[in-house]
């Protein structure tokens, strides 16, 4: 005998858990009664920097597509093409699969494809969202994709990217990349979109004038690159790159055409040392964060917290204390599932069950350690929404 199952209970099942918060969405003080570790998005900063980046994009006539991979979340995706957004840029299969999955227009994938497996899965997104387009860097690559797109009977733009610094991908030279394009341009399959360029590692170079010594050439040669395609019969249509660290100086040299900043919507200790405008202050406000309890008292000045490895990234500075503990605490990671407040004073208490909330050390690998942005205004728990795009295949 089959068992009846009503319809609020078939409604429930499919319904995408929340997690352990989601029975305090808009209730009083909410915030501070987080099941934690909890990853806290402040709305008030959040919309504001989302703002601030549409403004200072317009003013430029620069167009924007953020790096979902800051976010990884399609919620965010979602605002940042309300608020005038073109698309989104990812960096792995994953987060193009949630983003195309999820209807979002002109999703880039700026990290080349390879293999046979990943190729097959990219091969079946396109088509499914409007604008869909990947970076690739070498005719190798391209000859694998002209041939798996044959068998799909699909096309597919691309971006060339071009290594103008980096050493990570894109091709390294002009004539490689006259080359590529080439190449990709006598492709039935292949469609010649434009140009990629991202120099990662000025993003974090903290004084302004020293990251414009390093960036100063990198952008020269890609311009004297560009002038060699345009020259040769190959403008680019788009030239895409930059980054939040970059973007004051992209904006005023006027040479891409739409930049792909990411971290701006979030911000994080990192960024927070990094002079990003070089003769006025950025408009960007922290807006992530991540609470912790006290989970126990008993070392006098240090008590312990619920929160380590598992919930911060390790690969930048150490997570600030931004709420919570008294002036001059300080975080020390003490395992995968705690850390300490080191207190000022050697005799200090916190209660157990006291709550600090942390500004998340380097915003993009945090994000990717949690499963829910438990997001606030003031003290209340406005809204909880999924990091979807959270894992690496």
């Amino acid at each position: 005998m089959m068992k009846h199952v009503s319809p609020a209970s078939a409604r429930s099942r499919q319904r995408p858990s929340l997690g352990p918060n989601a029975r305090l969405i808009g209730q009083p003080r909410s915030r501070q009664a987080l099941a934690t570790p909890a990853l806290i998005l402040e709305l008030d900063a959040f919309e504001h920097n989302l703002k601030a980046m549409a403004r200072l994009c317009k003013q430029a006539g620069l167009s924007l597509r953020p790096h979902a991979k800051t976010h990884k979340s399609i919620e965010i995706a979602k605002r940042q093409l309300a608020a005038g957004a073109i698309g989104i840029s990812v960096a792995t299969l994953r987060e193009a699969t949630v983003m195309v999955e999820a209807g979002l227009p002109g999703v880039l994938l700026t990290t080349p494809v390879v293999g046979a497996a990943k190729i097959e899965a990219l091969c079946a997104l396109i088509g499914r969202s409007e604008g869909f387009m990947v970076a690739l860097d070498s005719p190798a690559n391209a000859a694998e994709l002209d041939a798996a797109l044959k068998r799909h009977r699909k096309t597919l733009p691309v971006l060339v990217d071009i290594d103008i610094g980096m050493a990570r991908t894109g091709v390294a030279d002009i004539a490689g990349a006259l080359k590529l394009i080439r190449r990709v341009s006598a492709s039935p399959f292949l469609r010649y979109a434009g140009l990629q360029a991202y120099s990662g590692q000025v993003q974090h170079i903290t004084r302004a004038a020293a990251r414009a010594r390093v960036y100063g050439p990198q952008l020269k040669y890609l311009r004297k690159l560009v002038a060699a395609l345009t020259e040769a019969g190959h403008p680019p249509a788009i030239i895409s790159g930059g980054g939040t660290g970059s973007f004051d100086t992209d904006r005023r040299e006027g040479l891409f055409t739409e930049c792909q900043c990411g971290s701006y919507a979030l911000m994080d200790v990192e960024y927070q040392e990094v002079e990003l405008f070089a003769d006025e202050t950025h408009p960007f406000k922290t807006a992530l964060y991540v609470q912790l309890m006290v989970v126990s008292g008993n070392v006098p000045g240090a008590p312990t917290v619920d929160g380590g490895f598992k919930c911060f990234s390790m690969d930048g500075p150490l997570p600030q204390l931004a709420r919570g503990a008294p002036a001059g605490a300080r975080y020390q990671f003490y395992g995968d599932e705690f850390g300490k407040i080191r207190l000022p004073k050697r005799d200090g208490r916190m209660k157990p069950g006291s709550k600090v909330e942390l500004v998340a050390p380097h915003c993009d690998p945090t994000v990717n350690l949690h499963d829910y942005y438990h997001c606030v205004r003031a003290n209340k728990l406005a809204h909880i929404w999924r990091v979807d795009a959270r894992g690496s295949l």
